[in-house]
């Protein structure tokens, strides 16, 4: 395999045969995050819009490992077991992502690993090293 494995103890272990992120030059390619807390791989407790900020939290644990940020997303993919919290998903994007926001498809699917409501992936291009 091209390319340098990412990895942070802040965001959760992968559940399967992949990385939480791989680097191809200035490229992270992030995969996705359900609402897992790193410290027990266990769902969080509480409502849809404590899953959407723990993946939020996650992803951003895995910016941080490759040397970037919420704000070095270009490319954020949402997936949905239910499109009616796609205003939620919107709310809590703006208290954590600043303009100009990372371009973004809603996904909505019949079920995500472990339960979960939600999951993001992400593509993120790093700051130049």
């Amino acid at each position: 395999m091209q390319g340098e494995i990412i990895h942070s103890e802040q965001a959760p272990a992968a559940i399967g045969p992949y990385s939480q992120a791989v680097r191809v030059g200035d490229t992270v390619y992030l995969s996705g995050q359900i609402p897992l807390d790193p410290g027990t791989m266990e769902l969080v407790g509480g409502d849809v819009r404590t899953q959407i900020t723990r993946v939020i939290d996650n992803l951003d644990a895995v910016c941080a490992a490759a040397g970037g940020g919420l704000g070095d997303i270009v490319k954020l993919t949402v997936y949905l077991t239910d499109l009616g919290n796609f205003g939620l998903v919107n709310e809590v994007m703006s208290e954590r992502f600043a303009e100009p926001y990372p371009a973004r498809v809603a996904i909505g699917v019949a079920s995500l690993p472990k339960g979960a409501q939600v999951e993001m992936e992400a593509i993120l291009v790093t700051p130049a090293r």
